[in-house]
């Protein structure tokens, strides 16, 4: 990319003091994983499950950064150096996480990524990249969980970070195709799980602003707040609240949904992350 980066999205001071509709002991003595926690989306939802009582524990492949993450938080954060993408690491993680806790409540999805490009020129490295993380991962993580939460009979919730699929959202398809593999995976064992008292559900960002915004063009981030009808982007800090309210027992009774936070982005129109072709902008 050869556009200057620029510092975007809240800062950890803004996260830690942000207000919120939550009560302070919300998830007290739970334990929360969230994968991805030390950065972007990730980073907030830890942030604040930490202030509103939850152990959480930081996973992630950049020791360093979950590190100062879980310094910060102190006695309600733990740091996990792990790959998502490697079954046998998830399995190790959770028989650590459990050996270290006894318990997890709630596990965060948060872990992902992609890069701008046309579908049509996708190397088959970059397709598997994606694929391996954002959807795979995805499940190794999901599936650990359960078997844990089985085996124990203890209850469990899921929250995935996918993205919006259903609107126009072009040059990330390789996402859009993991993502709602995510989303389907979802919906099918939050049938197979409810017997063992798993909810999971989804939460799909729009135009939110973080620091993965630095991926695109600026003329793809100068579009973005113009891509729904409230005419402005989201926050990472909406983003932790709707999974605060699908992992806490205000969401009890909401299992295989898909939670959109997007301004209204979907009803909107399209959102082009590779830049708006010619073909397209009329005549």
């Amino acid at each position: 990319m050869d556009e200057q980066q620029t510092k975007v999205g809240l800062s950890d001071d803004e996260l830690a003091t942000h207000p919120t509709v939550y009560a302070a002991d919300t998830l007290k003595d739970q334990v929360a994983i969230v994968s991805g926690g030390a950065g972007g989306i990730g980073r907030a939802i830890a942030l604040l499950f930490a202030r509103l009582g939850a152990h959480v524990v930081l996973v992630g492949r950049d020791q360093a950064k979950l590190d100062a993450l879980a310094a910060r938080l102190g006695d309600k954060a733990s740091a996990h150096v792990a790959d998502i993408r490697d079954p046998d690491a998830v399995k190790a993680l959770f028989a650590a996480v459990w050996g270290e806790h006894g318990r997890v409540d709630c596990l965060v999805n948060s872990a992902g990524g992609q890069f701008p490009q046309a579908a049509i020129d996708f190397s088959v490295k970059g397709w598997n990249a994606v694929i391996d993380t954002n959807l795979n991962g995805t499940w190794y993580m999901m599936q650990a969980a359960a078997q844990r939460w089985r085996d124990a009979k203890h209850p469990g919730a899921i929250v995935n970070i996918v993205v919006v699929t259903t609107h126009g959202l072009y040059g990330i398809a390789h996402s859009i195709a993991a993502r709602s593999g995510v989303i389907g995976l979802s919906r099918a064992v939050a049938v197979e799980w409810a017997p063992l008292d798993i909810r999971v559900n989804c939460v799909a960002p729009g135009a939110i602003e973080t620091e993965g915004w630095n991926v695109y063009t600026s003329e793809a981030r100068a579009a973005y707040p113009r891509s729904n009808p409230m005419m402005r982007a989201g926050s990472a800090f909406d983003i932790a609240e709707a999974c605060v309210y699908l992992a806490a027992p205000s969401g009890k009774f909401i299992t295989g949904e898909t939670l959109t936070v997007d301004g209204g982005g979907q009803l909107w129109g399209e959102t082009w992350t590779t830049g708006k072709p010619d073909y397209f902008r009329g005549g």
